[in-house]
């Protein structure tokens, strides 16, 4: 299999493997070259591939898409980094990438107080000229 992942500004893997591990939503899973084509969701987490020469490899990823398109498996994510210490790369996913996450729930939170902030500005607006 080729597998492909595709950051916005660089393409982090591009080589031959036997097998990809990977995280959806609902649990990890795991392609093989005679897998059946497969499209997920990706949570953030750390994908693991296995090159054809030798060994296992890595990749921290954050939320994205997989496909498995007959011999290419394509990977397309926000950011990711590739490595050789699962334990690092663990630990970036926790403190990096799900820290995001906590970061875009408190600009939302904030968003939602300024748009609630504006309609009780043009409800009170609108008494005025009513009244």
């Amino acid at each position: 299999m080729r597998l492909k992942i595709a950051l916005p500004t660089e393409t982090l893997v591009d080589e031959d493997v036997v097998k990809v591990i990977a995280e959806a939503e609902n649990g990890m899973f795991c392609l093989l070259p005679r897998h059946i084509d497969f499209v997920a969701a990706l949570v953030p987490g750390v994908l693991y591939f296995f090159p054809s020469k030798d060994g296992e490899s890595f990749a921290a990823l954050d939320e994205g898409i997989l496909v498995k398109c007959g011999s290419n498996v394509l990977v397309s994510a926000l950011k990711g980094i590739r490595g050789t210490d699962l334990s690092r790369l663990e630990r970036m996913v926790e403190t990096s990438f799900l820290q995001l996450d906590e970061s875009e729930r408190k600009a939302r939170t904030a968003l939602a107080r300024l748009e609630a902030g504006t309609l009780r500005g043009f409800r009170d607006l609108q008494e005025k000229t009513r009244g």
